[in-house]
């Protein structure tokens, strides 16, 4: 593991990175306009990150380089001296959240090594997740939603109406609504924002026990990021809608397009996960500006230690 990756002057950076681009995009919370809340939030990133010294290579962005100024996969960032870094990003995951002015919108970063990330498309991706303590392949994409909730619950040792399951509010999940209280579990609905789904299943606070579904593969794998952080259990499978898709996963280096990636083969080397609210949410408080000053509450956390940090940080506007 490079030593330098594991310097906190680097961590300390990313967090201005997330800190800046949730401010941005807060400004814009409730005007009802997702794209230009979305482009703020990658403006302030962007000039944030050309601000750390490493060689970063984004492998996990907003879109290829046909679609810049938006943080694009490939794109160059940092000084050009320090560790060569890979960076997966979503400026703003929730854009409609924002838009809305509605809870658990984020901005959401995540580092490693370079080549310790999967070169993921910007496709779907069936995704399945608990939180930590577990024995290894407790649950996964193999078995049916019922399944893995009695598997949980057995692990757990409760009734299967005593397993939570977090799922986005999507048709085309309603197989799997329909599977998960086809055995008694209680299914918690989300409008938007799958990170912070996967990411509540490593926290007993937030009451759920497991997320299953399909959303976006980039999220897919700054989730797992955070899911190797603390030591949770995820798998994805990329789910392709056209030959366009394929084409462009075959570009990324994806060749079996029915593969289940386990999480250490999301995310192979150690990582540092990054995520900083913008509006309030059950996973961080959003930005909050009083008295001339500007609040942010970011969590942070680092694989090669296993350690959750949560950072408070109020500067001047």
């Amino acid at each position: 593991m490079p030593e330098r990756f594991m310097d906190p002057i680097l961590a300390n950076a990313i967090i201005r990175a997330t800190e800046a681009a949730a401010i941005a995009a807060f400004d814009l919370a409730g005007r009802g306009d997702e794209q230009q809340a979305d482009q703020a939030a990658v403006d302030a990133m962007r000039e944030a990150l050309n601000q750390i010294p490493m060689q970063g290579r984004i492998v996990i962005g907003e879109g290829e380089r046909d679609e810049a100024p938006m943080l694009y996969i490939g794109e160059e960032v940092g000084t050009g001296d320090g560790p060569e870094i890979d960076i997966a990003l979503d400026p703003l995951e929730g854009t409609t959240l924002t838009a809305k002015c509605m809870p658990n919108a984020l901005s959401v970063l995540a580092i490693a090594p370079r080549g310790g990330m999967l070169h993921s498309p910007d496709v779907y991706m069936d995704k399945i997740a608990v939180g930590p303590g577990y024995e290894p392949g407790l649950v996964t994409l193999d078995q049916s939603p019922s399944e893995n909730v009695l598997a949980l619950a057995k692990a757990k040792g409760v009734a299967p109406e005593e397993v939570s399951v977090c799922i986005l509010d999507r048709p085309r999940h309603e197989k799997i609504i329909e599977s998960c209280r086809s055995v008694g579990a209680r299914v918690v609905l989300i409008t938007d924002g799958d990170i912070a789904g996967v990411i509540n299943t490593t926290d007993k606070a937030t009451g759920i026990d497991m997320y299953i579904g399909q959303g976006g593969a980039p999220e897919g794998v700054l989730a797992a990021s955070a899911m190797k952080c603390i030591g949770g259990q995820m798998e994805g499978r990329l789910f392709f809608r056209n030959e366009d898709e394929k084409a462009r996963a075959a570009r990324a280096g994806i060749k079996d397009f029915g593969r289940i990636y386990k999480l250490d083969e999301m995310v192979s080397l150690p990582t540092v996960f990054c995520a900083t609210g913008v509006t309030r949410g059950g996973l961080l408080d959003g930005v909050i500006r009083k008295d001339g000053r500007v609040e942010t509450e970011t969590l942070i956390m680092t694989s090669y230690d296993g350690a959750t940090r949560r950072v408070r940080t109020s500067r001047p506007l």
